[in-house]
């Protein structure tokens, strides 16, 4: 498969729960190596920038911060950028901290936007019932990611997607969605190496938010058996990637 640029996920192919992928890391060093360039892009949502950096850092990998794309500091500039400062954040604490970073105003009355991410515990009746109200009144439904589950430590986990998909139920609204399939998202990550879709390939674990939505916007799709990875989701979804690993250990030996 010939790509000069690749952008990679980081939740099931750098790691699997508390575990990183085996090889993965030495793939890494074999793209320096070529000099391909390469960026990560990430809908995880519980955890800020910073956080996931040191995470990655404390599994052995040297990625620098600024390599990182994620759904919420994506979502704070895109939110800045249209005057919406204003917003109830369903979100951890830690992803907060992009936004407020960013001068986004965390409240829960006259809010210019409802935010929903992976707020893990909190998502409660209250919360969402806060979010649903604020739907109600005008503010408007940005879900960071619509991805349906993750696979956790313990197993799969219930991510955002589905509680986007409720208060899009309730709140008779559609959810704007900035992390992947979002096209942008996927453009604005090539954008920092410089590089188009039709010469770039994303890597990731998700058939639809990673293989499907790099697809849509011209870039190839390299599906990993780690993560989230399925056989019968894959079959199901129709998507069919351009190419299939065990890991992104495998990755150089098909460039």
């Amino acid at each position: 498969m010939k790509v000069t640029a690749l952008l990679i996920d980081i939740d099931g192919v750098l790691y699997v729960g508390d575990r990183p992928v085996a090889g993965a890391d030495r793939a890494l060093r074999e793209l320096d190596r070529r000099g391909i360039p390469y960026r990560f892009v990430s809908n995880t949502t519980r955890r800020s920038r910073r956080s996931v950096a040191r995470r990655l850092e404390s599994l052995g990998y040297a990625i620098p911060e600024a390599w990182i794309v994620t759904a919420p500091v994506a979502a704070a500039a895109h939110l800045r950028e249209g005057g919406r400062t204003r917003c109830f954040l369903l979100t951890t604490p830690d992803a907060r901290t992009d936004f407020e970073e960013a001068g986004i105003r965390a409240v829960e009355e006259d809010a210019d936007a409802v935010v929903v991410a992976d707020a893990a515990e909190g998502f409660t009746y209250e919360s969402l019932n806060t979010a649903f109200r604020l739907l109600m009144e005008g503010a408007d439904l940005i879900a960071l990611e619509k991805d349906r589950y993750w696979m956790g430590a313990d197993g799969l986990m219930l991510s955002a997607g589905p509680f986007a998909a409720a208060l899009e139920y309730a709140g008779g609204k559609t959810a704007e969605v900035i992390g992947k399939p979002s096209a942008e998202f996927f453009l604005g990550a090539l954008r920092g190496i410089g590089a188009a879709p039709g010469e770039a390939a994303m890597v990731g674990d998700d058939i639809r938010t990673d293989i499907g939505g790099a697809q849509a916007c011209g870039m190839k799709g390299v599906q990993v058996r780690t993560g989230k990875y399925r056989e019968e989701i894959v079959r199901q979804s129709g998507i069919v990637p351009d190419l299939v690993i065990d890991s992104l250990a495998d990755l150089p030996e098909y460039l």
